[in-house]
Formats: C-alpha cells, structure tokens, sequence
C-alpha cells in the first residue's frame, strides 16, 4: 500500500514542470532532535522532502536541477557505514539513493560543499524555502557567497531565490490514488481504535489507560505511530482544546472527548469521538450531543467540488447557533447572533483543516481575496463541537462543564465526498449499544 516509485518521480516530474527555466530547487531532509541528554526522539522526515523522494534517513539534501546534462535529480546522502549500522541500522548511501530512490546521481553528505555550488552556479533563480532551518539557512548563504567570491573569474551566482513552499504544497493539496487508499486505510485504523476504547472504557479508570487502548490498536494494524498527541480528556478537561495531559480519574455521568489520530506511512488521520463515561447519555449531554452531530452532518453535506472552503464552517454555524438557541444557552434572532459571532462563547475554532502527510496539512485556504474552491482529491476534517466552560456562570449550571467534539476525514469525490472515518460510531443510539455489548 506504499507510494510507489514511480509516483514519487511524478511528483518530482510535475514539481519540476512548475520551475522557470534555468532554474533549481533544494530541499534540505529534517533534523534528529534531542529528547534529553543523548537521546533522540524518534526520527520522522520533513514532509516536502519525504513527498519528493520517499527518502526517509537525516543528514540528506535533494536538489532537483531540471536540463542537467548528468540527470536531473541528485541526492546528497549519508555513506554506508558497518560500524555505525551495527548500532544504529542500515543506511541506503548514495548507491542506494541511486538504485531504491530514482536519484540520477548520488553523493556523500560530507561533499556537499565541494559539489552544491557547482550546481548553483549560473542558475538564474534557486527555489528554496528560506526560513525553516537557520542552520541550513547559513549554509546556503555560504555556498552562494563562494560562488560570489569567484565572480571576477567569471562565476556567475543564482540570480535570486524564490520560496518552494508554495508550488511543492499546492501538489500535496491533491491526494493521488495511491495516498486516498492510505488516508483511507489510517482512517479505518483509527476508527478501531476509538471503538476499543469505547468498549474498554468504564468510570474509575484513569484517561490514560483509553489511551493506551488506542495506541495498542494502532500499532497491532501496522500504523506504530501516533499522528498527533492524544486527547483524551473527561469531564470538564474536555474544554480545553488541546488538552493532553490525559491523568484524570474519569468519573460516573462525565463524558470524555478523545482526539487521536494514527500515522500510517506517513499519512495522517485525524478523529475526534465524545461519549458518556458509563455509556449511557444524561438528558443534557444528549441534548448538546444532537446539536454538534447535526451540525457536523450539515458541514459534511456542503462539501462537493465547486463549493468554497467556508462553506462547511458556515453550515455548521448555522446549526450550533440555532440549537443553542432552542436549548437556551443563547437568546435572541440566530441570524443576528451569527452575525455577531454570539457562538464563539461556545465554539471558538472553525470546523477543519487540510489532511494528508501532516495532520494539519499544506495548502491554502484562499485563493487572493477568495476562499479556495473545492475540488476532487482534496481531503479535510470536519470537526464542530460546543465546549461550556465550567466557569460560565450566564448558563443553566446542568450545561457546565460539558465539552463535545465530533470530527471525521473527508475527502473531496467527483460527485460529493466521502467519509474516511465513518467505521466509528457516532449516533447516540451507536454509541451506547457499542458500549453496553
């Protein structure tokens, strides 16, 4: 189910297509980081270089240098070293890059300075996304300096740099075939995980061991690692968005809300289901249940090639502000309280994001002054909830502290969509029957 290597030479080929001529582009791998003292956290490649290459070792660079007499994608590599892969594994080197990556010429990391400026040099525009890594930064700046120092001999350095960000991201925006079935694939895992922990959860259990339920389903389907940091937050730590702390004893007549998500070669999913800690609803959280899962239904039915980006947020605007209308929680006309965002008090975030090799993927949202239109391929989230502060003394104190959340992956068809993630359950009914079996 991985991308294959001719995909990712495609996606070489098309970046290439969208260069000036004359031009090169350079795109530096991600960096090991350290935990603590000399432990590195797990090694993950920066997304832009892994989509180029499917390349996933640091202390690499990938330059693309389209009408290259010598081929038109070279890699600087770590070598081959026995000594270091008995401790650390094995490494491809650059014979590797050339035979399992496509790269038309390799070469040792460690010649870099000697062989890059070579490239540069008499190329009139250099892409590259300035900003992201100082250290690289400087580097780059040196080697067009050393061409620079060489103009009286006739060196000729880049005539300017432009930003890769933009034209690398807007290919990533449109999933191919092949990253549809992965984004499909980590959504049907993930859907099992949040099942588990729906069977496994009960009051008196620490939020950590759901958890730790997710995290074992995960890595028994073959997705070992986690795309986000979970949420699993009960009762009233349900407010808080980004809760992670995950360390509360979930009690009887709470709900919990968990955020989690696996990777699966690289690709992202990204849910969020709530439910009663006892598996059965009390009257007020089915109440603000039905609202959110109303509105997420009527963000996910605006979604269709041609539509805006907006329009799934608005959708569920439209349903929050009228339900908390009806239940109490606001009063007055919903198109005016709309108007003047009266919903934030209770849902403060927009309804979703782009999806793909970052859970918070690349691409736009608006096109100049317009919002980006929809189109076949595209995948986001769609993720309405209604959190009430426990705080919130202008609300009936049976609201207080209740925090739902209801978030799928969608992707864009040629006809409408569909929903990645519809293998976990979110109908009140779904949910306590999965529970109480």
């Amino acid at each position: 189910m991985s991308i294959s290597k001719a995909e990712f030479a495609r996606r070489r080929k098309n970046l290439m297509a969208l260069m000036e001529p004359n031009s090169i582009a350079v795109i530096p791998s991600a960096r090991e980081q350290l935990r603590n003292r000399d432990t590195e956290y797990p090694f993950r490649q920066d997304s832009d270089f892994y989509y180029l290459s499917g390349f996933t070792e640091p202390e690499a660079v990938l330059v693309l240098a389209p009408g290259r007499r010598h081929g038109q994608f070279v890699m600087f590599c770590r070598e081959r070293d026995p000594g270091l892969e008995l401790w650390h594994g094995s490494r491809a080197g650059p014979e590797g890059a050339c035979e399992k990556f496509g790269a038309d010429d390799a070469f040792p990391i460690g010649d870099i300075d000697d062989i890059l400026p070579g490239l540069l040099e008499g190329r009139e525009r250099v892409y590259y996304s300035m900003g992201r890594s100082a250290d690289f930064d400087r580097h780059m700046m040196s080697w067009v300096n050393s061409i620079r120092s060489k103009e009286a001999s006739g060196a000729v350095p880049p005539g300017e740099f432009t930003d890769l960000n933009h034209m690398v991201h807007d290919l990533r925006l449109i999933k191919s075939a092949a990253e549809q079935r992965l984004l499909r694939r980590a959504g049907e895992i993930t859907a099992r995980g949040h099942c588990r922990a729906m069977r496994f959860c009960r009051p008196g259990q620490f939020e950590y061991q759901l958890e730790a339920e997710l995290v074992h389903e995960f890595a028994s389907s073959g997705a070992r690692h986690l795309a986000y940091p979970s949420i699993v937050g009960s009762g009233s730590n349900a407010c808080t968005l980004h809760y992670v702390a995950n360390e509360d004893v979930m009690r009887d007549r709470d709900m919990v809300l968990i955020d989690a998500g696996c990777e699966l070669e690289y690709y992202a999913a990204d849910v969020t289901r709530t439910f009663p800690v006892n598996g059965r609803f009390t009257p007020e959280q089915r109440a603000l249940y039905e609202v959110v899962l109303g509105a997420q239904q009527a963000a996910i039915d605006a979604i269709k090639p041609g539509h805006h980006w907006n329009q799934p947020h608005d959708a569920s605007v439209q349903v929050i502000t009228a339900g908390l209308v009806e239940l109490g929680l606001l009063k007055g006309r919903v198109d005016r309280l709309v108007k003047r965002e009266a919903y934030r008090e209770f849902y403060m975030h927009r309804v979703g994001h782009w999806l793909g090799l970052d859970v918070h993927d690349v691409g736009d949202y608006r096109v100049g002054d317009e919002w980006r239109r929809l189109e076949p391929g595209m995948v986001m989230t769609v993720e309405p909830g209604i959190y009430v502060s426990p705080s919130n003394s202008k609300v009936a104190r049976k609201w207080r502290g209740i925090g739902i959340r209801l978030e799928d992956d969608v992707l864009v068809t040629a006809n409408g969509c569909e929903v990645l993630t519809a293998g976990a359950p979110k109908t009140v009914e779904e949910i306590e029957t999965l529970m109480a079996g």
